[in-house]
């Protein structure tokens, strides 16, 4: 089996069931949208097999990262379906249904009781793999604004899509423990431009700034 088909060099793509649409439509940009957070998600489980920062080891994360990223093949089957052929998808497996959506909400439950979620804004990078999260978080909010662009999206992909955002910034803040809040930083953090010495600095014409002058 060959990778490339050359179909989809005129810049359209197949949907699910049939039918052909152009590249930049909103149902590919949408599971585009999804097919990027899955990899997102990917690297945050690598990141997470490969480094001690998550609490008592990777083995929750990796096992819940893997459970979404098999929900997101469904999500993306839903939305990559013409509208005519919405009766031929299955609930589970090419249609998202609110079990799996419900399912989001008791992990976000059950990971939010390990620990105390900040209650406001919080600063992303406190370690690699929370901040990992919050990336793929943001493109899932993405894909969820994509989504509301596509004829008869089903609501429970969009739900999906919205409970997953709000799981995977749990995930991110447990992972990191002390979150490093808004409030918590210093309005009023100097200017290095101002606090510098610029007088310290050597002549940006000079080529070998080190080198005596008296010969």
């Amino acid at each position: 089996m060959k990778v490339y088909t050359r179909r989809g060099d005129d810049g359209t793509t197949g949907l699910f069931f049939g039918g052909r649409v152009r590249k930049d439509s909103p149902a590919p940009t949408a599971y585009g949208d999804v097919d990027e957070a899955q990899a997102q998600i990917g690297v945050a489980r690598a990141q997470a097999a490969e480094t001690q920062q998550v609490p008592g080891g990777h083995g929750l994360l990796d096992e819940i990262l893997v459970s979404v990223g098999r929900d997101l093949w469904v999500l993306m089957a839903e939305l990559a379906t013409a509208p005519e052929n919405h009766h031929k998808l299955e609930d589970g497996g090419t249609r998202v249904t609110a079990a799996m959506v419900e399912r989001l909400e008791q992990l976000i439950d059950h990971t939010s009781a390990l620990f105390e979620p900040p209650s406001e804004f919080v600063v992303p990078g406190e370690s690699v793999v929370a901040a990992q999260l919050d990336v793929a978080r943001t493109v899932i909010r993405r894909a969820e604004r994509s989504a509301l662009g596509i004829e008869g999206v089903g609501a429970q992909a969009i739900a999906y899509l919205n409970r997953l955002s709000d799981l995977l910034w749990t995930l991110a803040r447990w992972v990191e423990g002390d979150s490093l809040t808004t409030r918590s930083v210093p309005s009023d953090v100097p200017d290095p431009t101002e606090t510098r010495d610029l007088g310290d600095d050597p002549d940006p014409t000079d080529e070998n700034p080190g080198a005596s002058t008296d010969g």
